[in-house]
């Protein structure tokens, strides 16, 4: 039996009742909403996306955060699904959101669990995307993300090319969507 989708309402709640900040609740919904556009603007070009998946994803991409604040964010955050029984496709949104994507390599290094925690479907890809452009609540271009990334982690980090192989693959379909949308 495959386990179902939380509502928005349930996966706030779940926000809520783990610890999330209100800023970090606020960046998730930001992200939600942002995510959203992305997955319509690809609907509208033919594109096949679980538009429920791309929302619930991205409200609960950070779950982690209710723990701790280092990259392992996202381990913890897919622990916490796995307590909550959360989808598989959800555990993985989650676990594939930072840094347009984590390598085995870099998995290796952190002390993860060994494997491979990059976007794969449409929906992981929206969610790390939208992820990468929400600064706190905002819509920022994809320069000052690259530019904030480059100065944390260096500009030939591995994360650069992803973020921008990640840019290149949804600016074409968004357009100018960053420019009308409001948080």
């Amino acid at each position: 039996m495959s386990k179902e989708l939380p509502s928005k309402k349930t996966a706030l709640k779940f926000l809520t009742q783990t610890g999330c900040s209100n800023k970090v609740i606020q960046h998730c919904i930001a992200v939600m909403k942002f995510a959203t556009q992305i997955a319509k603007a690809c609907k509208k070009i033919g594109l096949t996306v679980d538009m429920q998946l791309v929302q619930i994803g991205a409200l609960l991409h950070d779950i982690g955060r209710s723990r701790t604040h280092t990259i392992n964010h996202v381990i913890v955050g897919v622990e916490i699904a796995e307590s909550l029984n959360l989808p598989n496709s959800v555990e993985s949104i989650i676990g594939c959101h930072a840094g347009g994507g984590i390598t085995k390599k870099e998995a290796e290094k952190l002390g993860w669990p060994i494997k491979q925690y990059l976007p794969k479907t449409i929906e992981e890809k929206i969610v790390a995307y939208a992820d990468k452009r929400i600064d706190g609540i905002r819509v920022v271009k994809i320069e000052q993300t690259i530019k904030k990334l480059s100065k944390e982690l260096g500009n030939t980090h591995s994360t650069i090319n992803r973020v921008k192989k990640l840019h290149y693959e949804f600016s074409s379909i968004i357009g100018k969507l960053e420019k009308n949308f409001i948080t």
